[in-house]
């Protein structure tokens, strides 16, 4: 079964508002709403992904398993560049945390949202 959040993305993926990868993300020009990473990004991905969410000036969700969710071995990150799709995640992240009140190891930054969904594997 997949959580809303993968659900989300993959809407995205079919109207191709999004853009997976962080050498991909770097390369965008539009305009992008959301960043959604893995937890397990390395340090230097997770610093790159800290310079794009400047640079579009946009909220990071840190996720478990991002590569389930996308369906893309080893990926890091996935850029939305839909608004509404946008806002429709970070609504259902806030739900999912109100959900799970005090589970985050550690206070997020004022840039970043943690989203503690978790998939199964089939």
């Amino acid at each position: 079964m997949q959580s809303k959040l993968g659900t989300y993305l993959n809407f995205c993926k079919r109207a191709g508002k999004l853009v997976l990868g962080v050498n991909a993300a770097k390369s965008i020009r539009g305009r992008v709403w959301l960043f959604v990473a893995d937890v397990s990004a390395s340090d230097n991905t997770k610093k790159e992904i800290e310079k794009l969410s400047k640079k579009f000036s946009c909220t990071v969700l840190w996720v478990y398993d991002l590569d389930l969710l996308v369906h893309k071995e080893k990926c890091k990150l996935a850029a939305v560049a839909q608004e509404q799709l946008a806002r429709a995640i970070l609504q259902e992240c806030k739900a999912e945390k109100q959900e799970n009140l005090g589970t985050a190891g550690r206070a997020p930054a004022k840039s970043e949202e943690i989203c503690h969904t978790k998939t199964l594997k089939s």
